[in-house]
């Protein structure tokens, strides 16, 4: 019969056995139970996931809950999908980010997307995570905004970075073509198509998804009406604005001012230009003077002779 120290000897061999070729494979295993666990990890109610906090030595802002629709916090849900737990699914359309945790059920994010001219679909993997990134603003954006060019060296990770808090580094087909799903400062451009490409999220959204998403994970981002779609759709972006010099003005001509002018005196009977004088060969009449009735005041003044022409005209006393 053993003994009771013979038996715990004994038992104790395929404890150290195990803990000797745990050391060589530890990192590991420890990387995979600490991905499972961020990946299953509770989803914090609303009223605490968007609470300020500090993230290392930057602030991270408060979301005022009563700006942000409901559909658009994070929240676990009911989706059906064929992807396998850890996969991202982008629905463009909807603004929403699916994060799959299980069969038929996912963690949902709100996002915005690129605006007009800039949407994508296709497929990606994550290449890599960063912590509050440096942005540098590839050499077309800067053409279109040439405010930038003071980042084209790169601006510093920050509360102002438009980078934000994480960003999530996607390749297609081993590619990278500058798209990300990162943070923003502009948490009200949630919910709009407000980007260059790149998927946009709330801090502590990228936050929360950057604990749980692993490197090489898939990344799906369907079409605006929710289709898969059919190989990768890179958008080519607009060109910028040309400026346009302008001409020099022509130079000015004064104009001659033509005022009308009316005059309110009395009538006067218009003169009609200046003819030479042509004497009428016509004989001349006589006409006898007009009998007149004398008034009772005195006898009637004389009458004038008036010469007509042959045809005599009727006179007015």
């Amino acid at each position: 019969m053993r003994s009771f120290s013979s038996t715990l000897r004994l038992a104790g061999l395929p404890v150290a056995f195990t803990l000797a070729l745990s050391a060589c494979v530890a990192p590991q295993s420890q990387t995979a139970s600490g991905a499972t666990a961020g990946r299953n990890a509770a989803v914090e109610p609303a009223e605490t996931a968007y609470v300020a906090r500090m993230d290392g030595a930057i602030p991270v802002p408060a979301i005022p809950l009563e700006k942000l629709p409901e559909a658009y916090r994070r929240q676990e849900v009911a989706y059906t999908s064929d992807r396998p737990a850890g996969s991202i699914i982008i629905h463009p359309g909807q603004k929403f980010l699916y994060f799959v945790t299980g069969p038929n059920k996912a963690i949902r994010y709100g996002i915005s997307v690129g605006k007009s001219g800039f949407e994508w679909a296709g497929e990606a993997v994550v290449s890599e995570t960063k912590n509050w990134p440096t942005w540098t603003p590839p050499k077309e954006m800067i053409e279109r905004s040439p405010k930038l060019e003071k980042w084209k060296d790169g601006q510093p990770g920050g509360p102002t970075n438009p980078l934000g808090a994480r960003a999530i580094y996607l390749l297609s087909g081993g590619r990278d073509y500058g798209y990300r799903i990162h943070g923003t400062p502009d948490w009200w451009s949630i919910g709009k198509n407000a980007s260059s490409g790149c998927i946009r999220m709330i801090q502590q959204d990228v936050i929360d998804l950057n604990k749980r998403v692993a490197t090489g994970a898939t990344v799906l981002v369907l079409n605006a009406d929710g289709s898969m779609p059919k190989g990768l759709k890179i958008p080519t972006p607009p060109k910028p604005k040309q400026s346009v010099a302008k001409a020099a003005p022509e130079p000015m001509v004064p104009e001659f001012e033509i005022k009308s002018v009316s005059y309110e005196g009395a009538a006067t009977t218009p003169v009609a230009p200046e003819t030479p004088a042509v004497t009428p060969t016509v004989a001349p009449a006589v006409i006898p003077a007009p009998t007149v009735t004398p008034a009772s005041t005195g006898a009637a003044p004389d009458q004038p002779l008036i010469v007509a022409p042959a045809s005599p005209a009727k006179v007015t006393p």
